[in-house]
């Protein structure tokens, strides 16, 4: 699809010397990258087994370009977990981030989940990380991504950015806004964004971005960090939205943000009272990086209210009578029973994330790590529970290699001949989990989620 023609004036006016290359770029092959899990698998672990022909991606200690020919998302490590394909100059957004554990973390605009999974995999398990999502559709895919990858310490929320704040305020350690943009940036990968592009949809979406930053000013903590991000060239929704924020909250301020080769900085002179450190943000070009276009700030909350004195937090189940089939269960298939605080949606059990605030009133897609279905007299584990298990956790497995008959089978939904103790079999690839079988007389019945199985050959 051809680029608009109001576009390619604009990026004229503001690129210079630089439009030829700018434009060049849409003639070249996009970038294609994955990041490793560390949640499932160390870099240099997955580098001893990975099939790909991988490069780093500089920004991003996890991240790799990949060869063209290769297909990872058709791969059996894409199934259990141990990769996230995702565009390589978005990888520099979580990186930005850098959540520790132990931290409260919220992603604002969250689907479909790439950069929620990055966080996730800094964090590492600890600390308490809330991905919200406003469009419910949306918001199912950003919940399906956090399951794949094993994460066990995230609830998935479907909320508008000031119904979270008012639950929310001053909670956060560090937020990400990765904020709905023009997608200027993506023109070269997506052409819908480019079939959607005008210059009043750039002007609706800097209005909107204003909107959500101010929510997300009301939750973060003094001394909290900021990230806001989009994949757009555009002024109005980058450093001018930047800029309008910080003369709205002086209560923040623009932190350097790491530049690697390629990068270029913000640029106060496209817009109007600039901020002081605008130019500390960064820009990410497609003719200067192999990745697609980027924008990205830091903000340091340097001021503000403390936290609410009493907080209502989520609270578990205290019948736990309730839950002597998935005890059971643990009893039987697990080297130690995962205990917390539950919580049943319907008959599905999870494990509230420590510190989670009350669930009452919000709309809720995934409220922490899925445990399973209680069912009448048994326990049924859950997908996510196998996909959040290493092999020593579970009393029995069976490993089998991506690249064997078997292994195909099993991801077809195929029931698979095995041999070994009657009960609940955790199936690993390559020694890494990726779904649940059940054993009984030399059977292995197959419980790989029917609406993921594999068809053809």
């Amino acid at each position: 699809m051809p680029l608009p023609q109001l576009f390619l004036d604009k990026m004229k006016e503001l690129l210079r010397e630089q439009y030829e290359a700018f434009v060049a770029s849409y003639e070249e092959e996009k970038a294609q990258g994955l990041r490793v899990n560390p949640l499932k698998a160390s870099v240099q672990d997955f580098l001893r087994i990975s099939p790909f022909e991988l490069n780093e991606v500089p920004w991003a200690a996890e991240g790799f370009y990949y060869g063209k020919e290769d297909r990872p998302g058709k791969h059996p490590y894409h199934e259990a977990g141990l990769i996230y394909i995702q565009e390589p100059s978005a990888m520099a957004v979580g990186a930005l981030v850098d959540p520790r554990p132990g931290e409260t973390v919220l992603d604002l605009c969250a689907a479909p989940g790439g950069k929620t999974t990055h966080l996730a995999g800094r964090m590492n398990g600890e600390g308490l990380l809330v991905a919200n999502e406003p469009h419910p559709a949306r918001a199912k895919i950003l919940s399906q991504n956090v399951e794949r990858l094993g994460v066990r310490n995230a609830v998935v929320t479907n909320e508008m950015p000031d119904k979270l704040a008012a639950r929310f305020p001053v909670f956060f350690d560090r937020i990400l806004v990765d904020a709905p943009c023009s997608g200027e940036g993506m023109f070269r990968k997506d052409p819908d964004a480019c079939a959607e592009w005008s210059p009043g949809h750039v002007e609706m979406c800097a209005t909107r971005q204003l909107d959500i930053l101010e929510s997300a000013a009301k939750m973060l903590k003094p001394g909290g960090r900021l990230v806001y991000s989009t994949c757009t060239f555009s002024p109005e929704e980058n450093e001018g939205a930047i800029s309008r924020f910080v003369e709205l909250h002086p209560e923040f301020a623009i932190e350097d943000a790491h530049a690697y080769e390629g990068f270029d900085r913000g640029r106060g002179d496209w817009t109007a009272d600039a901020a002081p450190g605008i130019g500390e943000t960064l820009r990410l070009w497609p003719h200067r990086i192999r990745g697609e276009g980027h924008y990205a700030a830091v903000l340091r909350k340097t001021d503000g209210e403390e936290e609410p004195g009493r907080r209502k937090y989520a609270k578990g189940l205290s019948d736990r009578k309730a839950l002597k089939d998935y005890f059971s269960f643990a009893e039987e298939a697990l080297t130690s029973t995962p205990s917390g605080e539950f919580t049943l949606f319907g008959d599905q059990l999870y494990i509230l994330p420590t510190g989670m605030l009350s669930l009452d009133q919000l709309k809720v897609v995934r409220p922490g790590w899925h445990l399973g279905t209680l069912k009448k007299n048994r326990f049924e584990p859950s997908h996510a529970l196998a996909l959040s298990l290493k092999g020593e956790e579970v009393r029995h497995r069976l490993s089998l290699s991506a690249d064997s008959p078997r292994m195909l089978a099993y991801l077809k939904g195929e029931a698979l001949e095995a041999e070994g103790p009657k009960g609940w079999h955790l199936v690993e690839v390559d020694g890494y989990s990726i779904g649940w079988g059940k054993l009984a007389d030399g059977t292995l019945k197959n419980h790989f989620p029917k609406g993921l199985r594999w068809t053809g050959g």
